[in-house]
C-alpha cells in the first residue's frame, strides 16, 4: 500500500515537472522579432528584456484557445508590474476590427499584436507552427527557452518561470552567492 501511494507520488511529480519537457529547448533568435499592435504601433521583443515574455499564438475560431484566455489574464494581471507580461499574437488573416471587438468581448488585459508580414499558417519569427494555440517563453535575457502547441495556464506558466530560474539564477543572484561564500 505505502510502495504504491508513493509510486502514484513519484509519478505525478514527474508528470507536473516534465510538462514541458518535450517542448523545452533553448533558442538564440536570429534577430528581434516586430510585434505590431491592432493600432498599427510597433514594439520589438527586445523592448521586454528583463522580464518573461510569454509569447502566446491563437485565432478566433479556436476552441482552446478560449479556454485558455482567463488564465492568461490572470497571469498577466498577477505579473505585469512584476516580472513577466503575455503578449496574444493573433494568428489569423481576418480584419482588425473583428481582433478588436473579439479581444473586447474576451476582456483581454494583455497586448495583442501580430507579427510583421504575411502569416503563411505553418511558420512564425519562431519557428515552426504546429497548431494553436502555441506558446514561447521568453527568459528575462530574451533567450527562449519553452514552447508548446496546446493549452497553458497560470499554475504551468508559474511553476515553469520558478523551475527555470531555480536552475538558472540571474548573474547578481550567482554573485551575490559568491560574495557570501568568500
Amino acid at each position: 500500500m505505502k510502495t504504491s501511494f508513493y509510486r502514484t507520488f513519484i509519478l505525478t511529480l514527474l508528470m507536473a515537472l516534465f510538462a514541458w519537457s518535450s517542448t523545452v529547448y533553448s533558442a538564440e533568435l536570429k534577430e528581434d522579432i516586430k510585434f505590431i499592435d491592432l493600432d498599427g504601433n510597433e514594439t520589438m521583443l527586445s523592448d521586454y528584456k528583463g522580464k518573461w515574455v510569454i509569447v502566446n499564438l491563437w485565432a478566433t475560431w479556436c476552441p482552446p484557445c478560449l479556454v485558455e484566455i482567463p488564465d492568461l489574464i490572470m497571469f498577466h494581471e498577477e505579473h505585469k508590474d512584476k516580472n513577466a507580461i503575455v503578449i496574444g499574437v493573433n494568428y489569423e488573416d481576418i480584419a482588425i476590427s473583428k481582433v478588436k471587438a473579439f479581444a473586447q468581448e474576451q476582456m483581454i488585459n494583455f497586448p495583442i499584436v501580430r507579427f510583421e508580414g504575411k502569416m503563411d499558417g505553418i511558420t512564425s519569427p519562431f519557428g515552426r507552427v504546429y497548431g494553436l494555440p502555441a506558446t514561447y517563453m521568453v527568459a528575462p535575457d530574451g533567450q527562449v527557452v519553452a514552447a508548446r502547441t496546446g493549452m497553458v495556464d497560470q499554475k504551468m506558466l508559474e511553476g515553469f518561470m520558478a523551475k527555470y530560474t531555480e536552475m538558472n539564477p540571474p548573474a547578481e543572484a550567482k554573485n551575490t552567492t559568491q560574495k557570501g561564500e568568500e
